[in-house]
This record gives structure tokens, sequence and C-alpha cells, in this order.
């Protein structure tokens, strides 16, 4: 069981107020580009703490309990009933458009050119929209891994003051494990958290569970 820390940009912050998504927290999507970056590394029973910038200091947005560990294609069709651009995989096709249809492993013009291998197909007629919330949509394109569950907390920002961030480590093994980087100023920054789903020590895990301990 571990704890992992993702960054949230502004962006996606002012989406979620902007359709007053307060949760509880579904799922957190990870992509292959460092906007929205990897959680492949994360395993059900795992714990992911997305957290965001405003103004130098940092928030903690929630806290999800990972049950579920599944590509995105297959969540995001189920939950919301759209790809959302979600990469496709290889045993899939999406029908992209009447008779032209997109897998992990190809284009093809027509469904008697799907290769054999390729054992479930999506057609548009079949798809419909499922009520989800707003943070249940990746904010960023080609989206790779869904981690869900059904006990997560509500989405706020929870600020952390700035002398218990420089306590913070983070890192795969515990020989190896770093604070936060900041810029010249001694400033954090948005480079300090982005790029990157970040594994955290056994302390600064402690310290963002006690921020939710009374979220239900």
């Amino acid at each position: 069981m571990a704890g992992y820390m993702v960054y949230w940009p502004g962006e996606q912050i002012r989406k979620l107020k902007k359709a007053k998504d307060t949760g509880p927290i579904r799922v957190v999507l990870g992509s292959v580009h460092a906007k929205m970056p990897s959680i492949a590394g994360v395993k059900p029973g795992d714990v992911i703490y997305p957290v965001t910038l405003e103004k130098g200091t940092l928030y903690a947005m929630a806290r999800l309990p990972v049950e579920r560990v599944e590509p995105a294609y297959d969540y995001l069709l189920r939950e919301t009933g759209d790809r959302h651009a979600a990469l496709i995989p290889k045993d899939a096709a999406y029908e992209e458009r009447p008779s032209w249809f997109i897998s992990g492993s190809g284009y093809y013009n027509s469904r008697e050119e799907i290769p054999p291998e390729v054992t479930r197909i999506t057609c548009l007629p079949d798809q419909k929209p499922v009520p989800h919330l707003c943070h249940q949509e990746p904010f960023n394109c080609c989206s790779e891994t869904a981690a869900s569950g059904p006990g997560g907390s509500a989405i706020e920002p929870r600020p952390i003051p700035a002398e218990q961030v420089d306590g913070f480590r983070f890192g795969s093994v515990k020989s190896k494990q770093k604070p936060l980087k900041r810029n010249g100023k001694g400033e954090l920054t948005t480079l300090s958290l982005s790029g990157f789903t970040r594994k955290m020590s056994d302390d600064t895990r402690a310290y963002f569970d006690s921020l939710f301990d009374d979220a239900t």
C-alpha cells in the first residue's frame, strides 16, 4: 500500500469549479503526456492525492483509495459513454465515424478490415451518454490508465503550510526520497509538481491522510 501525489493544473481546477464538481472523487486518470502524467505504477490498495498550486500555496484537493486500475478506454466508455480520446487497447476498435475504425494497432475503413485479434468493437450507434461528474473526463488527450474507487473524499482545496511542505519526501525507495524542487527564489512552481506521479514517503502520506480525517 502506497500513497501517490498527482498535480492538477489551474485550468482543471477552474473547470471543476465551473461545473460545480465537488466530488466525491471517483477516479484519477493518467496519460502519456506530462500534463496528466502516467499512473501505471499505481495498484489497488494504494491511495492517490491530487494537489494544485495557487499563489505559491500547495493545496490537497482530494483523496482517492484505489480499488480498480484499468485502461482509461474501458473506464470512460463504461462510466461516461464516450472515449474522450483515450488510448485504445490493441484488442479493441472504436468507430470514430461511420465505417471508419481506429484501434490500438491501426486504422480500418470497414468492419471487414479489422483483424481477428481485435475482439472488442464499439460502434457509434451503440454509444449513449452516461451521467457522470466533470472530473471523470480527462483534462488531456491520450489518457491511458484509470484508477478508481467508491471511497473518495470531497473535492475541495485544503491548504498546506509552507513549513510542512519542506518536510515532504518523495521517491520510489526510501534511500532515494527527495524533497520537492524549488526555483531560485525558494518558491514552489508548477515545474516542482507537474510531469510525474510522485510516490510519498510514509511520513508524507501520514500528513496527507491527516487532512482527510473527517472525510466520509
